[in-house]
């Protein structure tokens, strides 16, 4: 029996979608928060540089939301609170999680139940992987395919078929016809089989085509080997402390010789850290890689020492994170106005002995991010930047609750002259 009006009906099935809509959005925005701003250093299943966080909900003090609010705001701070983060601390050699102060308690809230929710492994989901790279759904290219090369065999038997039912009716009927034209010279098949081949052929063109230029995983032998691992990973020295004109300039920079000398002029062998390897299992001699950068500063150690910085040469290093000449990149824009951590486009640089290009780097990769990217909207406390006063209709909105956030797309991330100029 019907008992409802069709516009009851319809008012709950619109409110019902609404509904799901609304969850599948949290959800999506979660996952994009976790993508850019945690998936360097954490997957939710194994160990990278930090722990895993599958279930990270149910441990020690994170049972409770407002300390994961603190915690991700501000974790050298948080640590000596509880015995656990101490614990944590201390397993991870001492290594502590960079602050989010930009995250919101929504954005923290959204990471968590993203991750309280996210499938477990082994469960197909397509979609962007941790490290913000589109998963493939399954082998649908090989799929599609295998179904092209049975449809065209099953067309091709057809038309044989076909071809030779008409000539038992045309012999039936004592009909006399020319003889059939081999295959090979019929030029129905000889143009279906050049539009298989340049179909075929012109897909694997354009595919190979667009990684033209692309350097991912060019990782270059450099005059000196520097060990980021040791220098930013075991040591914890801030990237900016080498690379400072990444905070306020186009270009990261290289360091000069002055900078690697202000500590070793003090620090002439590698006698206690961990040992050295190269990509091949190779152990480095760190003590001789230092003495290589003496002779490249003009540097004599030992008792008396002397150095003179005027007949410093500077190594000849390889240049590794290449963008065309076309393209306009700015590190201050990023890593001081957006607070993008160095490794969502540099990977985890602090675990790399030898540096590669760990990311694509290309347009679509970096679109995507734009996509992505939220940015720190609120100009009216000391976090925010006062550039975004003059989007005055997006403060409006977010006022009346048509936004929750602004993302770098929304403010013109997708504009062709934004880097294209």
């Amino acid at each position: 029996m019907n008992f409802l009006p069709s516009t009851v009906k319809k008012g709950a099935l619109f409110g019902l979608l609404f509904f799901l809509s609304h969850i599948t959005l949290i959800a999506q925005d979660g996952k994009a928060i976790f993508s850019a701003n945690c998936a360097t250093c954490h997957a939710l299943d194994k160990v990278i540089t930090g722990p895993a966080l599958r279930g990270v909900n149910e441990r020690g003090p994170w049972t409770n939301r407002a300390n994961l609010h603190k915690w991700v705001h501000n974790p050298s701070a948080f640590i000596p609170t509880t015995e656990y983060t101490k614990s944590l601390a201390a397993s991870m050699n001492g290594q502590i999680m960079p602050s989010f102060p930009q995250l919101t308690d929504k954005d923290i809230d959204a990471i968590f139940d993203y991750i309280a929710k996210a499938p477990a492994p082994g469960t197909p989901t397509g979609g962007p992987t941790p490290t913000g790279e589109t998963q493939p759904s399954g082998n649908g290219e090989l799929i599609f395919g295998i179904i092209s090369i049975i449809l065209a065999i099953i067309a091709l038997i057809l038309m044989q078929v076909n071809s030779n039912l008409k000539k038992l009716s045309d012999d039936k009927e004592e009909i006399l016809r020319p003889e059939p034209v081999p295959f090979w010279r019929n030029k129905i098949y000889i143009a279906l089989f050049a539009v298989i081949l340049f179909v075929v052929g012109g897909f694997y063109v354009a595919k190979s085509a667009i990684g033209l230029g692309r350097q991912r995983g060019y990782q270059p032998t450099q005059p000196i080997y520097f060990s980021h691992k040791v220098h930013a990973g075991v040591n914890q020295i801030n990237c900016l402390y080498c690379h400072g004109s990444a905070w306020e300039s186009k270009h990261a920079g290289i360091p000069t010789l002055n900078i690697c000398m202000n500590c070793h002029k003090a620090i002439n062998a590698y006698e206690k850290g961990p040992k050295i390897l190269d990509e091949d299992g190779k152990e480095i001699n760190g003590t001789a890689e230092i003495a290589k950068l003496y002779q490249y500063a003009g540097f004599t150690p030992g008792p008396g020492a002397t150095w003179d910085p005027s007949k410093g040469k500077s190594p000849q290093w390889v240049k590794i994170h290449n963008l065309p000449d076309h393209v306009y990149f700015n590190h201050a824009q990023h890593t001081r106005v957006g607070g993008v951590q160095c490794q969502t486009c540099h990977g985890n640089i602090q675990e790399m002995n030898k540096v590669f290009q760990a990311s694509e780097l290309s347009m679509g990769w970096c679109i995507n991010c734009h996509r992505e990217s939220k940015v720190q909207f609120n100009y009216n406390d000391s976090t925010g930047n006062k550039f975004y006063s003059i989007y005055e209709k997006f403060h409006n909105d977010i006022k009346s609750g048509k936004m929750d956030s602004v993302t770098v797309k929304d403010i013109g991330g997708l504009e062709c002259q934004k880097c294209h100029y």
